[in-house]
């Protein structure tokens, strides 16, 4: 309750989190720990080739198993629908094509993994006999499985009903690269092959949806991000009014992205609860994960990059061929993400770019940790390493003489965004940030250490990598606070969980201004019927958006609680200040209203006035609105050791500078970034998703498709800087994915650093020891020659 401890300065505070207690003692509730009763389990019948028509299903031998409930096809589920497809379509101007996915297959399958049937019955393990049942005839078709064949004039079609396939087009283009190439003293032209693969969360995906005939109310538990979107397209799908329809994100044990996006399982699962009037629970395995789950693809990048003999940049110019998958669930902001992010925190003076989104058979593409940045922080650090080796400049030099510098500060790029405005970077320091880790990381003593290494017979190199994430992406997110009669403070809030802290980031937000302990604080997320709108989780938003949300309802509602106590108290509300869950009168100790008191007041008593006349209740409820992105950034310096013989990279050391404007809580961030890091060393050194020429995937476990384990992973050094932005009153910019994006980049430019005397160059994601290794044999071939 208020009042009971006191917490001053809550923000900037290295505070537990509030989630972690019932998560540590395995209180928490996740979708699978939510077992209704007379629930059924259900599970789906996938496309087993890439593409393909489909000939025949049959269905009635596992319609005839005991124990199962239904067997559902497209033409089962298409009644309860509004339309044959799913409303996934983002405005985007480049599309060529909207490819929303169909509930279920329909006449073709287009990816291994596609769903085509679903099966419901009493537990999980009849459903998959049943399923087993089923016969599925399908006419193989040549699959489209490379991002640049796939383009080419007479290339198959990745769907028949489009007549070719490009997805979408779009462009950034902005300076005269053309004239700049012209004159330019030194162009170096080189192409990058870039594979990331999936989330793959702790807790994999789920669905449990629920029709209530009384109360007229189907409820939906999803492990979703998005949980106000999710309801939005139920809605749309099935017909049904805003009323009839919740949505609620319990515990989610990660989301890292395509948790944000809304998969046909997410449709087919409600769909099957009504039709059945039972509650339907699905729970995805592992070889859905890799298979129905979206991810990132690959991209393939053509770059040019024109510069002076001092190492100026003046100008960039190339390609961006992207592999899209099957079908549009995203738009297209991923390789748009990765092209704006190729600028940096560098000066560009004139960049121009082809972006070319090629629909292929492969499980749809969506945004991972990151959603493009790395690929583009990884090009243009790639061709400024490239650029000191040309010009014999230390790697460090060639980028300070490109950084923005801290007086060029809001910087505007002449790149339209999405949402229609010209993407500027408000705060930072980025020459201080690459200069305090140097230092950090022993820059300037490394040579003599590496020098050493090599008579010792040992390869190791240091690598660095700047980058910039634009965070708090908008329009708005929503925050209600309420102070009941018990004094119990309750938070709701569209913003969600996925493990990263929300619940106490919102708490130390609202008890900074109430003055109360943030333990006394109950937080509300991810649940549609806590509050009407929001949008959730991506693009590390939620500190800029919910946080500031929140603080302004917190403030709304101090302020009601000091208009009320100064009718009660007789005096000004200049002379009150509100400390300790107290509205004080200020040099008078212990002369106030606490605020459980003042909710009781604004209950209401039977015919008596409020406080002031004031509206009921102690409560207040505001949807931020951003006013623009706020730019994050940082350095990463990696210090690898490669064994030539093996290929094999062991990272020594690790250190992060990190500027996300004014911190919350900096336990919290150190989290989010180390996390992210992790992430960018699985994309680097050991996740791919792979694909064979028919598109079967090739890495469907986690025996062959490796994530970063304890052993591999070094202790991260991180240090903080903090330029408060003023683009929101917090002060705050996003930080959840920023750990990632110049991950791949040090990492290899540490590599090549440690194999110079091979004269070896990375230029390809994932870095497998195959890949160095072959490489390297490369290398010594042509010294051989010479």
């Amino acid at each position: 309750m208020v009042g009971e401890k006191s917490r001053p300065n809550a923000i900037g505070a290295h505070l537990r989190r509030k989630e972690d207690d019932a998560l540590l003692r395995g209180a928490g509730s996740f979708l699978d720990d939510i077992a209704l009763p007379d629930a059924l389990e259900a599970t789906f019948l996938r496309s087993p080739i890439a593409h393909g028509r489909i000939a025949r299903l049959d269905v009635s031998a596992a319609r005839g198993l005991p124990g199962v409930h239904a067997v559902l096809t497209y033409h089962d589920l298409r009644p309860l629908l509004t339309s044959d497809r799913m409303p996934l379509a983002l405005p985007a101007g480049g599309i060529r094509f909207v490819v929303d996915p169909y509930v279920l297959a329909v006449d073709e399958v287009c990816y291994v993994g596609e769903p085509v049937a679903l099966v419901v019955a009493s537990s999980r393990r009849i459903a998959e006999d049943a399923a087993a049942l089923i016969e599925l005839d399908l006419e193989p078709l040549e699959a489209v499985v490379d991002p640049v064949e796939g383009l080419a004039a007479d290339a198959p079609r990745a769907r028949l009903e489009f007549p070719d396939n490009l997805v979408a087009k779009t462009r950034i283009d902005y300076g005269d690269a053309d004239r700049v190439f012209a004159d330019a003293p030194h162009v170096i032209a080189q192409e990058f092959r870039l594979s990331k693969g999936g989330g793959h969360s702790m807790e994999p995906r789920g669905i449990i949806a629920r029709y209530d005939e009384v109360d007229d109310l189907l409820t939906v538990w999803d492990s979703t991000q998005m949980p106000h979107r999710a309801k939005a397209i139920l809605v749309e799908s099935l017909g049904l009014a805003e009323q009839q329809v919740r949505v609620v994100a319990p515990d989610v044990g990660g989301g890292f992205g395509p948790k944000a996006v809304f998969h046909p399982e997410e449709l087919a699962i409600p769909a099957a609860a009504l039709l059945l009037r039972r509650p339907v629970k699905w729970v995805e395995d592992r070889f859905e994960s890799f298979t129905a789950t979206s991810g990132e693809r690959d991209q393939v990048w053509t770059m040019q990059v024109a510069f002076t003999q001092e190492g100026r940049l003046l100008g960039m110019r190339g390609t961006l061929r992207y592999d899209h998958g099957a079908s549009t669930p995203y738009g297209i902001a991923l390789p748009f993400n990765a092209a704006t992010n190729l600028i940096g925190p560098y000066v560009l003076p004139a960049y121009r770019i082809e972006i070319d989104l090629c629909m292929t058979n492969k499980t749809p593409s969506a945004p991972t940790r990151g959603a493009g940045r790395p690929q583009g922080t990884f090009v243009m650090e790639r061709l400024l390493d490239a650029i000191a080796l040309q010009l014999g400049l230390a790697r460090d030099e060639v980028r300070r003489r490109n950084l923005i510098a801290p007086t060029q500060m809001p910087y505007p790029i002449p790149v339209r965004q999405r949402d229609g405005s010209t993407m500027e970077y408000d705060t930072g320091d980025y020459p201080e940030c690459q200069a305090r880790a140097l230092a950090a990381a022993g820059w300037a003593d490394f040579p003599a250490r590496q020098a050493a290494a090599l008579r010792e017979g040992r390869y190791i190199g240091l690598g660095l990598a700047n980058y910039v994430e634009a965070t708090g992406r908008g329009p708005f997110e929503s925050a209600s606070i309420r102070i009941g009669p018990s004094g119990q403070i309750v938070v709701a809030t569209g913003a969600t969980a996925q493990g990263q802290g929300v619940k106490t980031m919102m708490a130390q937000i609202v008890a900074d201004v109430l003055g109360v302990s943030p333990e006394t604080i109950h937080v509300i997320a991810g649940d549609t019927a806590a509050t009407p709108a929001g949008l959730g989780a991506y693009a590390s938003r939620q500190a800029v958006t919910a946080g500031n949300a929140a603080h302004q309802a917190a403030l709304l509602v101090a302020e009601k609680a000091k208009t009320a106590a100064a009718a009660i108290l007789e005096v000004s509300v200049e002379d009150l200040e509100l400390s300790g869950g107290t509205v004080l009168v200020k040099g008078i100790p212990g002369h106030g209203k606490s605020l459980t008191e003042l909710a009781r007041a604004l209950a209401g008593t039977p015919g008596f006035a409020l406080p002031a006349n004031l509206p009921p209740g102690l409560a207040a409820a505001t949807d931020y609105m951003t006013t623009g992105l706020t730019y994050t950034n940082g350095t990463h310096l990696a210090e690898v050791e490669v064994d030539p013989r093996t290929g094999a990279v062991k990272i020594l050391r690790y250190v992060v500078v990190h500027d996300c404007g004014r911190m919350i809580n900096p336990m919290m961030v150190e989290g989010q970034v180390i996390g992210g890091v992790v992430h960018g060393i699985g994309a680097t050194l050991y996740e791919w998703m792979r694909y064979d020429a028919q598109g079967q995937p090739l890495s469907v476990t986690y025996a062959d498709y490796l994530l970063p384990t304890s052993d591999v992973v070094p202790r991260i050094e991180i240090h903080h800087m903090e330029s408060p932005t003023h683009l929101n009153p917090l002060g705050v910019k996003g930080a959840a994915e920023s750990g990632t994006i110049g991950a791949p980049s040090a990492i290899v430019s540490a590599i090549d650093d440690a194999l110079t005397p091979f004269n070896v160059v990375v230029r390809n994601l994932p870095v497998t020891p195959a890949h160095l290794r072959a490489a390297i044999r490369a290398s010594s071939s042509e010294r051989s020659a010479a």
